[in-house]
């Protein structure tokens, strides 16, 4: 078998405050689920490699490390957050089961990400099903994935359930 190939993805983590982006992040790379909350300034930096993974074009095995920016929430959209954008592979579109407010805003999030990343990858998360038992949302949630035609994963932060999945899928798509 030959050697896999090492690559780097940028992939950025975007939605509303208090969705559970960091926390998703955490679990990813650490395994760790925090219960105290600390709002994130600015933009976090994690990274993890994923793999290996099939390239089907090539048909070689590739270790991908997927660079995480996971993003402060702007309550008005910042123009300045597009120049957080640029390079991006993908991204991880967090959404709070619990509060379906927050379902309003993934469109204001994925637009100006897709103006600077128009061939960009996307999976849609509704986070947080260890505290929502209601199928509603996750119905809402599917039916939004369809329109962007993506994939979406429903994700506990706090338990690690399907979390892992998530940056899995997202890999393989940039792929």
């Amino acid at each position: 078998m030959p050697e896999p190939t090492k690559i780097s993805k940028k992939v950025c983590m975007l939605g509303t405050f208090g969705v559970g982006k960091s926390s998703l992040v955490r679990q990813f790379v650490y395994q760790k689920f925090d219960e105290s909350y600390l709002s994130t300034i600015g933009v976090q930096l994690s990274h993890k490699a994923v793999g290996p993974l099939l390239d089907k074009k090539t048909n070689r095995p590739v270790h991908m490390n997927l660079i995480l920016w996971d993003l402060a929430h702007l309550e008005k959209f910042d123009p300045v957050v597009k120049n957080y954008f640029h390079g991006a592979h993908g991204a991880v579109i967090v959404l709070d089961l619990t509060r379906p407010q927050t379902f309003r805003e993934y469109e204001n999030l994925i637009k100006p990400f897709f103006e600077t990343n128009p061939e960009s990858k996307l999976v849609l998360v509704g986070n947080k099903t260890d505290l929502s038992a209601d199928d509603h949302p996750r119905t809402q949630i599917a039916e939004m994935a369809a329109n962007l035609n993506c994939p979406c994963h429903f994700t506990s932060a706090r338990t690690g359930e399907n979390v892992e999945l998530v940056f899995q899928t997202l890999a393989e798509n940039i792929l």
